[in-house]
């Protein structure tokens, strides 16, 4: 279950504004981003290429659309009931909750280099929901998010990032002060402020951030 949706302050918008003529409307990719921790202080990010046609030179957390492949791929251990529960919430979830998070995971490898888990596999117990976001209508490109916090530690993701696939450059540990001083896109900054809530021992039910009605709304999802 989920609260009613209420627009957001009006100097809180997730999501940046659109920039010339408004294309026709086309249905979002499923995607998955990954938040990964390190000692409760540090976040790790990378940025997003200069010539990249979706957000170039932000500043972002690793992540890309989900692949069928992610509902089949092996874990070392499964989604806790209650992630799962949340990831149902929304309506319109069309794959295994176990897909957003392995994507997460596997996004991380391709772009940053960093391996969660170990031989059989990552262990998504270790993995908490924070967001979800789906792009405005009239983007050129458009994603449902699913956004995800982890540990470091907890998930065996040790060392320092390397060069993935380059669409990801630059990867590498931020303080909190350091991450929030970099040019985000504005569902970046967004998150982190979550994400640093959280750290900072509030307890939260992930948002679900739209566009309804004319306006950017939110809720926060309710597993049980």
């Amino acid at each position: 279950m989920s609260s009613n949706d209420f627009p957001l302050n009006p100097d809180e918008k997730p999501f940046d504004l659109p920039n010339g003529a408004k294309p026709k409307a086309i249905k979002p990719r499923d995607a998955a981003t990954l938040v990964l921790v390190r000692g409760g202080r540090e976040v790790m990010m990378g940025q997003r290429a200069k010539g990249a046609v979706f957000m170039p030179d932000k500043w972002v957390f690793p992540g890309g659309g989900v692949e069928p492949r992610d509902a089949r791929a092996p874990a070392a251990a499964e989604l806790t009931a209650e992630t799962e529960a949340l990831l149902r919430q929304g309506g319109a979830v069309r794959r295994p909750p176990r897909a957003f998070a392995v994507a997460a995971v596997r996004e991380t490898k391709e772009e940053a280099g960093l391996v969660l888990g170990g031989p059989a596999g990552p262990d998504l117990s270790k993995l908490s929901f924070v967001c979800r976001a789906i792009t405005p209508p009239h983007r050129t490109r458009r994603f449902d998010a699913r956004f995800f916090l982890a540990d470091a530690e907890a998930v065996l993701a040790h060392g320092e990032p390397e060069p993935g696939d380059e669409e990801l450059l630059h990867t590498r540990w931020f303080s909190m002060a350091e991450a929030e001083a970099l040019d985000l896109p504005s569902i970046t900054r967004f998150v982190l402020k979550e994400v640093r809530a959280r750290l900072d021992g509030a307890l939260l039910q992930p948002p679900f951030l739209r566009w309804r009605r004319g306006a950017h709304t939110m809720e926060r999802l309710s597993a049980f």
